[in-house]
């Protein structure tokens, strides 16, 4: 009888917390997730009066909290990994912020008490989260009566065969990848959890390839796999990817609000 291989142990959500620990400085100065369109976006949408605590659901280096505190009386910054968490307050530190306060949390149980925010932010993070759903109602939990939430992630095509594609290349590059969801999925999804949601804001993100694998320091043969599966995709997925002769593509990011009641 031939030996099984052991089963793996590990959950998505170590995978994420160990994929991010190994890496974290690199988003703290990765200009996709310091800068863009999307992040001034994000605080304009915001709409801040200065009186507002907000939590940042999966926080990451932490560029969308800083950018926020300076307008709000509180961020609650949390993440699963404390690596990531670790770059967030060496941001805050150096841009002279104050109010961001960084915790180990799981975005899908969290343990605040119920009506404790008026502003929910994600950007970026979405895509690591094994049960959106549960994490949008434990956001709809934690926002007092007309609080908002605003998600922002890169969102996948309705076509089959490129959302195929997109998720194939994600995994190779990152196994904690969950799912690039598309935008009709997040808006039932959100109606689900009892937003009122609608899209505020759509862009697109190019993705030079080298600079995004070595950002999460994807091993060689995972890379390789990933450029080989772009360049030789089918001609309506390389198109509407808009992949280059070296690999690079462009993905759409779009911003979601949802109202509460």
């Amino acid at each position: 009888m031939t030996d099984q291989p052991d089963a793996p142990t590990h959950s998505v959500k170590t995978t994420v917390a160990h994929q991010f620990d190994a890496v974290a400085d690199r988003y703290r100065t990765s200009a996709v997730h310091a800068r863009g369109s999307d992040l001034a976006e994000l605080v304009r949408a915001a709409a801040l009066q200065g009186h507002e605590r907000i939590l940042d659901a999966g926080c990451g280096a932490g560029h969308a909290a800083v950018a926020l505190a300076p307008h709000a009386a509180q961020v609650i910054a949390v993440d699963l990994s404390s690596a990531m968490l670790a770059q967030a307050r060496q941001l805050a530190h150096a841009r002279g912020v104050h109010n961001v306060c960084c915790e180990p949390a799981d975005v899908e149980a969290l343990a605040f008490p119920d009506a404790s925010f008026d502003l929910v932010v994600s950007r970026y993070s979405a895509h690591h989260w094994p049960h959106p759903l549960q994490a949008a109602e434990e956001f709809r939990r934690v926002l007092r009566p007309g609080g908002r939430l605003l998600l922002a992630d890169i969102v996948s095509w309705e076509t089959f065969v490129v959302d195929s594609y997109l998720q194939a290349v994600e995994i190779l590059r990152d196994p904690s990848h969950v799912r690039d969801h598309t935008t009709s999925q997040w808006l039932a999804l959100l109606a689900a959890a009892g937003f009122r949601p609608q899209i505020r804001y759509r862009w697109p993100l190019r993705l030079h390839f080298d600079d995004w694998i070595e950002r999460m320091a994807t091993p060689a043969p995972a890379a390789a796999m990933a450029r080989q599966l772009l360049l030789q995709a089918p001609a309506e997925v390389r198109s509407a990817l808009c992949v280059e002769s070296d690999g690079s593509f462009t993905l759409q990011g779009c911003l979601l609000e949802g109202h509460t009641p």
